[in-house]
């Protein structure tokens, strides 16, 4: 499967089969390709919680008010991002950098995110959706549907995984084998109407 049928294919899937487990070599694979997701400064915020633990997956599921995809899922991926990420020992980022770019960058990720705590979460979530979207389409391409989560209460999952004072919920994924297709999608935009040339056009500003 190419990227292009990936795209075309990949839907919001919430009905998995229950009895269908992925296994340990396909996480693996699947993981190991997520993590090429670039990142601002190259600062790796993400943090990914599979959570695998029955108990744990019935609690989650009760804070995503009922949704059967976070137990009948083959896999429950938290994704998760670490906000000081580029304050601990950022130098391992840029390891295998030459020194004169190490020079340079160091001392740049120091200056962009000291005291600018918005641009810290900001950029949190920009890298977390990138990661997510190439979590979506490679389960796809070894033959998974999925479904990106925010309908849940983020305290009490935060709760269940322990997550770190320091750390913020993105979003949840759910990934598995359907058990029912995903609906014919709901009302696709024309391309005209959200891209434009240059600027917006007068139609979409508002006047003064």
């Amino acid at each position: 499967m190419n990227v292009k049928e990936a795209i075309v294919s990949r839907r919001s899937v919430k009905h998995y089969d229950p009895d269908h487990q992925m296994s340990e070599a396909e996480v693996q694979d699947l993981m190991e390709h997520v993590i090429l997701s670039p990142t601002a400064f190259n600062l790796q915020h993400w943090r990914f919680v599979n959570v695998v633990d029955e108990e744990k997956r019935a609690l989650i599921q009760e804070a995503a008010w009922g949704q059967t995809q976070v137990t009948e899922a083959s896999m429950l991926l938290v994704l998760c991002a670490d906000l000081n990420a580029w304050e601990k020992d950022p130098q391992r980022y840029w390891r295998n950098a030459p020194k004169e770019v190490q020079d340079f960058m160091l001392p740049a990720i120091e200056n962009f995110y000291t005291n600018h705590h918005q641009g810290m979460r900001d950029e949190c979530f920009r890298s977390a959706g990138i990661a997510a979207t190439s979590i979506m389409l490679l389960a796809r391409e070894m033959g998974y549907d999925s479904c990106p989560m925010d309908g849940f209460d983020f305290d009490k999952v935060a709760r269940i995984i322990d997550l770190p004072h320091d750390h913020i919920i993105v979003m949840m994924i759910t990934i598995g084998k359907a058990k029912q297709e995903a609906r014919p999608r709901a009302g696709q935009l024309a391309l005209e109407e959200v891209l434009f040339e240059d600027s917006f056009p007068k139609s979409q500003q508002k006047s003064n």
